[in-house]
């Protein structure tokens, strides 16, 4: 399973690809403002830091527009992928893209029927929003379990990327399921390393080696 990395936030990417943890990088729009950055200078800066898909998120809402800033975006660097909203408007301007070779990541899914409308688009990759399911108690796993059947079903190429992760729990599920990517935030990717046993195993190893010492 690859990992992305959700942030606009450079210092932390710097630190998650030093750690030899990331395949790629998602942003929005949200975290863009985040970053206090003009849009274009955070992208060449992460294209610097990351060798992989990054993902960038169009705002029209209307498929000229996104078809437009899309071009656009996918002209910046080869590893930029355009992000488009799972929208009528989206996926007319999805299957456009994919038969231009512009790479695609339809975001804020959040059932199995529009992934598959997505994959019939074109999409290359699906981005279901577990986190936000569970803030309305629908298990967000779930629609995980039920895209990735369906494509198995079907031979389907679009790859999940498990989105809006926000603990180790979604990160193990995704990868026992077979989502093809995860993406998430630093925090959750620090959680991911931590665990109270390697700490006391730790502690004791360095105290026994100072014994030595004397």
């Amino acid at each position: 399973m690859k990992i992305f990395i959700d942030s606009g936030n450079t210092d932390e990417i710097r630190e998650a690809c030093a750690l030899g943890l990331v395949d790629g990088v998602t942003t929005n729009p949200s975290l863009v403002a985040k970053s206090g950055k003009p849009f274009r200078q955070l992208l060449d800066e992460i294209l610097a830091i990351v060798d992989g898909p990054i993902s960038a998120e169009v705002i029209s809402t209307h498929a000229e527009g996104i078809l437009k800033e899309g071009r656009e975006l996918a002209g910046i660097h080869h590893n930029i992928v355009v992000k488009v909203p799972l929208i009528p408007e989206g996926l007319k301007a999805v299957r456009i893209f994919s038969q231009e070779g512009i790479k695609t990541n339809v975001t804020l899914c959040f059932s199995a029927p529009q992934a598959l409308l997505s994959a019939k688009a074109g999409a290359t990759y699906i981005s279901p929003f577990v986190g936000r399911l569970d803030d309305i108690s629908a298990p967000g796993m779930n629609l995980i379990e039920d895209i990735r059947t369906i494509y198995d079903n079907y031979a389907i190429e679009t790859q999940i990327l498990t989105a809006s992760a926000r603990s180790p729990m979604h990160f193990m599920e995704a990868a026992k399921i077979g989502s093809d990517v995860i993406t998430a935030p630093f925090s959750v990717l620090m959680q991911l390393l931590s665990h109270p046993l390697t700490d006391i195993g730790l502690k004791k190893f360095l105290d026994d080696w100072e014994k030595t010492k004397k």
